[in-house]
């Protein structure tokens, strides 16, 4: 992997990075790269325990600063809580990765308080994470901004009705300020994800009886790290990435097909899933 120096990586997207849904997986894998290269870290997700010990790690590794932010990003004033938390601080770079799905119910089956609770986290408060730190960043012309999308955004998918909404909007949304926010010196990127090896993922398999236990690694699943790597090898080279061979090619098909065939093949392979062991699909 080729990497910028310290140095410059720092400068132009420093002092401080801010990384929601921190304490493991994607995001604990973006605190890392991110204190790699020099930047110091904001960690923030619900879990106090898990945020600290990540927070202690890198600073014990990189030498950086770090500051821990305990927070449901799913309530209706998680922003405000965000803002008061970090006061004057000044954030160069941001990575949202707080909104995976670990179900996979049709919608009329979905608790409905949970789906909103998602669509607010994943959308709503993404939004205004993108408004209020891009305004700073493009008012110093520099600073960088990673979403996440995922692969159920490529068609609609019986199981996956919410997250794929959420995860379409997320990358329309960042692509589309890609271009406002390039010529202002601002660095924007969305991953479209597609089986990311993750705590989550693992856990979830094994309940299922995919994996044998959970250190056994689920077939196929990108490595965590490996996300965060692609992410700072094409940060500034384009407003979206696909961080999976066989989803780049798998989307380049659907697009091929036509939005209908694409969403009656997806409803085809989803009813057989659901219908044996309904399994993750789309993990952030």
């Amino acid at each position: 992997m080729t990497t910028i120096a310290p140095l410059d990586f720092a400068e132009r997207y420093g002092p401080w990075a801010l990384v929601l849904g921190a304490s493991e997986g994607v995001g604990s894998a973006f605190v890392e790269a991110l204190a790699a290269q020099g930047l110091n870290v904001v960690l923030v997700s619900r879990r106090q325990e898990a945020l600290d010990q990540a927070a202690e790690k890198v600073r014990a590794d990189y030498g950086v600063e770090t500051r821990v932010i305990a927070l449901d990003l799913s309530l209706a004033n998680a922003m405000q809580g965000l803002r008061a938390a970090l006061g004057n601080l000044e954030v160069g770079f941001v990575v949202n990765c707080a909104g995976g799905d670990t179900g996979n119910d049709h919608f009329l089956d979905r608790d409905l308080d949970a789906d909103e609770a998602m669509l607010f986290r994943n959308c709503t408060l993404l939004m205004r994470v993108c408004h209020h730190f891009g305004a700073q960043m493009a008012a110093r012309g520099r600073g960088g901004i990673v979403n996440m999308s995922s692969g159920a955004a490529v068609a609609g998918t019986p199981g996956l009705a919410t997250y794929a909404g959420t995860k379409a909007f997320d990358l329309l949304f960042t692509e589309a300020l890609w271009g406002e926010l390039k010529p202002k010196g601002v660095d924007v990127i969305c991953l479209m994800l597609a089986d990311t090896d993750t705590p989550t993922l693992r856990r979830q398999m094994l309940l299922r009886g995919k994996l044998s236990s959970l250190e056994q690694a689920p077939k196929g699943a990108t490595p965590a790290h490996v996300v965060a790597e692609e992410a700072l090898r094409y940060l500034g080279k384009g407003p979206t990435r696909v961080v999976s061979r066989k989803l780049r090619i798998g989307s380049r098909v659907m697009g091929f097909l036509g939005r209908n065939r694409a969403v009656a093949l997806m409803t085809v392979a989803a009813n057989k899933i659901m219908g044996d062991n309904r399994q993750i699909v789309g993990s952030d």
